[in-house]
Order: structure tokens, then sequence, then C-alpha cells
């Protein structure tokens, strides 16, 4: 349980910093994406990076 608990905190941790990215502006990739420069998107990113950081620190308690 533990590799999974990693595997799928970094990839929402990343995917969530994506978000953030596109959200504000800053990464413009791809550059047909509909989330760019558009803030809701950073928030639903801020809370996937959330969730992310949540199950990694999840998986080093078990």
């Amino acid at each position: 349980m533990k590799p999974a608990l990693v595997v799928f905190g970094i990839l929402a941790l990343l995917i969530g910093l994506l978000w953030i990215g596109q959200g504000t502006g800053y990464v413009n990739w791809p550059q047909s994406s509909f989330m760019i420069r558009q803030v809701q998107w950073a928030w639903y990113g801020a809370g996937l990076a959330a969730i992310g950081a949540l199950l990694i620190g999840l998986s080093r308690r078990y």
C-alpha cells in the first residue's frame, strides 16, 4: 500500500502544480489549453496538490 500512496501522491502533487501554473498564467503549456489564465483552475490545483502532499505524508507514516 505504501508504494501506491507515494505514486498517487506524487502524481496528484505534480498535476496540481501544473494546474496552478496554468491557472495563474505562468505555464502556457499546452498553448491550446482552456485552463490558461483561469483562476479557478489554480484553486483546483492547490486542492489537488494538498491532497497529493497528504498522501505522501500518509505513506511515510505506514
